[in-house]
C-alpha cells in the first residue's frame, strides 16, 4: 500500500513540474527594445515612428512564433552619441534580442557601428536612410527593409527639370541623410542639364533661417529644400514672412505628413511641390488603403490623416522582425538567417534585401495637393518598382561617384 502511496505522489509531483515546465514555455518572452528620436526637432517624427511600431506589434498580438514580445522602449535626439547609449542601455542592461531603430541618418551609421560590438543580436532599422549605413562597410547583423535616402529620390531630379527648375538652390540639414537625398536629386537632375548653384547646409534644430533666405540667389527657378520636423515649419514660415516666392522641390522628409500639418499661408503655397519617397498618401492599392484605415482605426493620439513616412518606416520593419520570428518558431539565432532571405509582404509592395541587407522596394514619386477636408496630401504621379542602392547603375559605377556629401556631387 505505501509503495502504491509514493507511485501516486511520484506522478503527481511529475505531473506538477512537467505542468509547471508547459506554463514557462508558454510564457517565454523575446525582449525587443524600440529606439526613436523623441526628442529634439524630429520629435513628432518619432512619435508617428512608434505608431507604425504599435500598429504592427498590436496587429500580431505582441507575439510571434509562439512567444509573447516584451517592447522595451527608448528615446534619442538625433545626435548619434546620444542613440548609441541609448542602444547600449537597451542591449547591455535591459538585454534585449532585437533592436529596431534608429530613425535619423547619422544614427543609423552609429547604430550599425555598434551593432559590429553585439554580433548577438539582431538590429533592424527603424526609419534612418543613411547611405552609409549599409552602402559602405554593413555589418552582418544589422538589417534594413526601408530604403536610403539617395533611393527616396529617384526619379525627382529629371521630373523637376520637366516642370522647368533648371536652376536650384539646397537648403538641407547638415548630416548624412540629407547628404544622400540631395545626391539621389542631383544624380538625375545633372545628368538631364540642370545646375545646383548654391548648397546651405544648416544644423539639426536650427529656428532662425533668416541668415539663410538673406543669401538664396535670386536667379534661380526653384529651392529644394531637405529638412524636417520643426525645421522645415520654421524655414517655410520664415520664408513666408521674408516675401519670398520661389517654388519647392522637396525632400522625402520635408513634405511628410508630420510637416504638412503646420499652420501658416505658406503651407498652400506647397501645393504642386514635387517629392519622392517610400510612400504616397493616394496611392490606390488595397494593401496600402488597408494599413490607412488600421492606423485610422487605431485612433492613436495626436495621430495624421494618414500614416506618414516614419510611422511607414517602422511599420515595415517591425513586420519583418514578427514575420521573421513567425518563420523560425521564435528562435532568434535563426532570425538573422531568415531576414536576410526572405521577401516581405508590405503596404508599399513586396521588399527583398540586398546582399547588404539594404531594401529594394517601390519609390512614389508625388506632388503636394490639397484635399476636399483642407488637408495637404502626397499625390501619386509615377510609382517606380525595385529600386535598389545603387539607382539603376552597376554597382562599380555608383561607387565610382563616391557616397553623398556636403560637396559631392557637384553641377554648376
Amino acid at each position: 500500500m505505501n509503495l502504491q502511496i509514493e507511485t501516486l505522489r511520484a506522478t503527481v509531483l511529475a505531473l506538477s513540474l512537467a505542468g509547471i515546465g508547459m506554463s514557462v514555455q508558454a510564457q517565454e518572452v523575446i525582449k525587443v527594445g524600440v529606439l526613436a528620436t523623441l526628442e529634439g526637432a524630429l520629435a513628432v517624427s518619432g512619435q508617428d515612428g512608434m505608431r507604425g511600431m504599435e500598429l504592427a506589434m498590436k496587429e500580431h498580438n505582441f507575439s510571434a512564433g509562439g512567444k509573447k514580445i516584451e517592447v522595451v522602449r527608448a528615446s534619442s535626439n538625433g545626435k548619434p552619441d546620444v542613440a548609441v547609449n541609448a542602444a547600449r542601455k537597451l542591449v547591455e542592461q535591459d538585454k534585449v534580442q532585437i533592436l529596431i531603430g534608429p530613425l535619423s541618418g547619422s544614427e543609423g551609421i552609429a547604430i550599425k557601428d555598434y551593432a559590429k560590438t553585439q554580433p548577438n543580436v539582431i538590429f533592424v532599422n527603424g526609419s534612418s536612410a543613411a547611405q552609409q549605413t549599409t552602402l559602405s562597410d554593413p555589418s552582418p547583423n544589422f538589417f534594413r527593409f526601408t530604403t536610403d535616402g539617395a533611393q527616396w529620390s529617384y526619379g525627382l531630379g529629371s521630373y523637376s527639370y520637366q516642370k522647368g527648375y533648371k536652376k536650384v538652390a539646397v537648403v538641407a540639414e547638415d548630416y548624412a541623410f540629407p547628404y544622400s537625398q540631395v545626391q539621389g536629386f542631383m544624380a538625375e537632375f545633372c545628368k538631364v542639364g540642370g545646375k545646383v548653384v548654391d548648397k546651405q547646409w544648416v544644423p539639426l534644430g536650427t529656428k532662425d533661417y533668416s541668415s539663410v533666405i538673406a543669401k538664396l540667389p535670386n536667379d534661380i527657378d526653384a529651392i529644394y529644400v531637405v529638412l524636417g520636423g520643426s525645421d522645415a515649419v520654421n524655414f517655410f514660415s520664415q520664408y513666408e514672412q521674408a516675401g519670398g516666392n520661389k517654388p519647392f522641390i522637396a525632400g522625402s522628409i520635408t513634405v511628410d505628413q508630420t510637416v504638412l500639418g503646420y499652420k501658416g499661408k505658406r503651407r498652400d503655397g506647397l501645393v504642386g511641390t514635387p517629392a519622392a519617397g517610400p510612400i504616397a498618401d493616394n496611392w490606390d492599392n488595397a494593401d496600402w488603403k488597408k494599413f490607412v484605415a488600421s492606423y485610422q482605426k487605431a485612433s492613436f493620439k495626436d495621430a495624421y490623416p494618414t500614416p506618414g513616412l516614419f510611422a511607414h518606416a517602422y511599420y515595415v520593419n517591425t513586420k519583418a522582425v514578427l514575420n521573421g520570428l513567425e518563420a523560425t518558431k521564435g528562435d532568434v539565432s535563426q532570425l538573422g538567417k531568415q531576414l536576410a532571405s526572405m521577401t516581405l509582404k508590405t503596404p508599399t509592395g513586396d521588399v527583398k534585401l540586398d546582399e547588404n541587407r539594404n531594401g529594394v522596394a517601390s519609390i512614389f514619386l508625388t506632388e503636394v495637393a490639397k484635399g476636399p477636408d483642407g488637408n495637404l496630401y502626397n499625390k501619386v504621379v509615377k510609382v517606380t518598382p525595385n529600386v535598389g542602392q545603387t539607382l539603376g547603375m552597376s554597382r562599380d559605377d555608383f561607387q565610382k561617384m563616391g557616397i553623398g556629401s556636403r560637396s559631392n556631387p557637384e553641377c554648376k
